[in-house]
């Protein structure tokens, strides 16, 4: 997504008025004037639950249920660092990797789809496992699962596919409901997560990726961007994902 979005209230932030203050007047990159101002938090004693209510009526306004919007916001206000407790993810690094295929489950979504109740990369993932899907694919190179985003239809605000799977080939036929993506030879940077709970790690990631090539001059390239799931995710409550973006 284009907007940086508050580690606070979760509110996108586009334009300059909506940044809130550092105490010596500056702009706050991470927090909206509604949150913070002059290098403090405007109600510093409010706890996430208590965000969670003030953030309702607003999603109301959209078109969102009360019971959807509570929902949306129980899941995602906690991965935001105001209320995470932990800083910024270590300093990505560049590189190069050559072209690969993944073989797995595939949905078509939209990061506006994703923050409803109607998301589909928690259903593919919960499918994934629950139907083990794993077991269903052919030779597969190694154990390393992948979330991997291709097919973009119009950068971060249009349709892209998700697929779960892991590293194969794309010779022969595949079980049906399994799909083949080739990713191209691309150059990449690499993003290491913080150590916790999946869900709530790559969400936050993800918000921390989306910050920082707001202001960096990179560009992405949308041909292919994957999230890794090695043996550091053995215990999904303390689990650390390494996340590849394509750039130009």
């Amino acid at each position: 997504m284009n907007a940086v979005f508050c580690q606070s209230c979760g509110m996108p932030m586009n334009e300059e008025t909506q940044f809130g203050t550092e105490l010596n007047g500056g702009r706050s990159e991470e927090y909206c004037v509604y949150c913070y101002e002059k290098g403090e938090f405007k109600q510093p004693n409010m706890t996430v639950e208590e965000m969670v209510d003030l953030c309702v009526p607003f999603m109301k306004e959209d078109g969102k249920s009360e019971e959807e919007a509570r929902a949306i916001l129980t899941n995602f206000l906690p991965t935001l660092k105001r209320w995470s407790g932990s800083g910024k993810m270590n300093e990505p690094v560049v590189m190069e990797k050559e072209a690969f295929t993944i073989i797995g489950m595939t949905a078509r979504t939209t990061n506006a789809n994703e923050m409803t109740a109607d998301a589909l990369i928690p259903k593919l993932w919960e499918k994934y496992y629950q139907e083990k899907v794993y077991e269903q694919i052919p030779n597969p190179i190694n154990s390393v699962t992948y979330g991997l985003y291709s097919d973009y239809l119009d950068g971060v605000n249009g349709e892209y596919s998700m697929t779960v799977g892991l590293q194969g080939s794309a010779d022969g036929t595949l079980p049906e409901g399994l799909v083949a993506k080739t990713v191209p030879a691309a150059k990449y940077v690499v993003f290491t997560t913080d150590k916790g709970p999946i869900a709530q790690i790559v969400i936050k990631a993800w918000q921390q990726i989306w910050a920082w090539f707001e202001q960096s001059d990179l560009t992405r390239a949308y041909t292919g961007d994957f999230e890794v799931y090695d043996e550091r995710c053995a215990n999904p409550l303390e689990a650390q994902v390494d996340i590849y973006i394509a750039i130009k």
